[in-house]
């Protein structure tokens, strides 16, 4: 293991620092998420999740979509939540609170029924929201060790050098952090389609290895059960435009994120990434925003997302640090993207020389550092949905 690395952030009554301190407010359903909004506009340090969900879900895809409301609010970076309810939902925000309250954070609830619609929610929720966003003000940085550091692994808009130069470099970053103590996940189950059986191999035990081919398995099951053919969604046409022209070669680049490192467990869509520090795979779609959505909900606080030819997506409540392998994309697109991995291609810079660039960029937004997508107020947010809304 390498020397131990200290970073600043904001302690939790339970689990991990925080490398931010939002204040999140979180409606229960699409039918309270405008009045989310508007509470949130009055109260600067808030972030609020407006999503379509929240109501006539079942089994399993009810259950992880609570799953993923409730990892947001506990993930690390929030400091207090704010739960905005209309009071009949699917989603009820009582369930939510119980769960938020465990983590010993600051939780309230306004419920737009029980406070005389629209009008009467925004002035209690902006109320209550106004202590809990002081208390949050008032607490600073203190140091803790880059172990509890949780990286999700994204890629999206690829292209070649997506597997030659980005993709590679951030193996090395992920490496690094693993070395280090820390957790990375690789996601995008869609993107591992014929690579599953070299992932697998990385596996620390045969279950593991089960649970890379199940989860393979079960989304190739999902496409055949459309009638259609994958092709055309992965790789996406972008991604053929770019030069990638299999789901095999999007997903021989795609593994390259995840390093070296053996993989430890594999984890459902939004699910709580386990003590044991290391490499852990996530089942979650290709979507890139979904995706992130997923690894925040287990409690990434930070992204690392590599892209061939450009996207200027964020996050609501993580940093996410944008890189790319093409050299030209890093030209077009400077205003979105942070680091420029194209330079192993155009400048003969060494993978490890690229991942230690990764790292220590890593190191400092951690401390505090705006990415790029934060200062231009990219808050992107979508639910990975697994049934019918009924």
């Amino acid at each position: 293991m390498s020397a131990s690395v200290k970073l600043r952030g904001y302690a939790r009554p339970t689990g991990p620092h925080g490398i931010r301190n939002y204040l999140l407010v979180l409606p229960t359903s699409v039918c309270s998420s405008e009045t989310a909004v508007r509470i949130a506009r009055e109260i600067p340090g808030s972030v609020p999740l407006p999503h379509q969900h929240g109501c006539c879900h079942m089994g399993e895809d009810y259950k992880q979509t609570l799953r993923t409301l409730i990892g947001m609010g506990l993930n690390p970076n929030v400091g207090a939540v704010l739960i905005v309810a209309l009071g009949c939902e699917g989603i009820q925000p009582k369930d939510v609170e119980t769960a938020l309250r465990e983590s010993g954070k600051p939780v309230r609830t306004v419920v737009i029924q029980e406070h005389n619609g629209t009008l009467g929610t925004i002035r209690e929720g902006v109320r209550v929201a106004s202590a809990m966003a002081a208390e949050l003000a008032a607490q600073e940085r203190e140091e803790f060790d880059i172990s509890e550091l949780i990286l999700a692994l994204e890629c999206g808009g690829s292209d070649p050098t997506s597997g030659i130069a980005g993709n590679p470099a951030l193996g090395v970053a992920s490496d690094l952090l693993v070395q280090a103590g820390g957790t990375s996940i690789l996601s995008e189950t869609t993107e591992l389609i014929g690579a599953e059986h070299i992932l697998a191999r990385r596996a620390k035990d045969k279950h593991v290895a089960d649970e890379i081919f199940r989860i393979v398995k079960q989304t190739e099951d999902r496409a055949i059960q459309m009638g259609t053919d994958i092709r055309g969604t992965q790789p996406t046409p972008g991604n053929i435009q770019g030069g990638l022209t299999t789901i095999e070669e999007k997903s021989l680049g795609c593994i390259y994120k995840a390093g070296s490192a053996p993989v430890l467990g594999v984890l459902e869509y939004g699910e709580r990434v386990p003590e044991e520090h290391g490499l852990y795979v996530m089942d979650t779609p290709g979507q890139d925003i979904d995706s992130i959505t997923g690894m925040l909900a287990g409690g990434a606080q930070i992204v690392v997302f590599t892209t061939g030819r450009g996207t200027p997506t964020g996050s609501p409540i993580a940093p996410v640090i944008k890189l790319t392998g093409n050299g030209d994309t890093y030209a077009k697109m400077i205003d979105n993207i942070d680091i420029n991995a194209g330079k192993i291609i155009d400048q003969g810079v060494s993978l490890e020389a690229l991942g230690k660039e990764i790292y220590d960029e890593m190191i400092a937004v951690s401390n505090g550092k705006l990415t790029k997508a934060e200062s231009l107020g990219h808050r992107e947010f979508g639910i990975f949905r697994i049934g019918w809304t009924f």
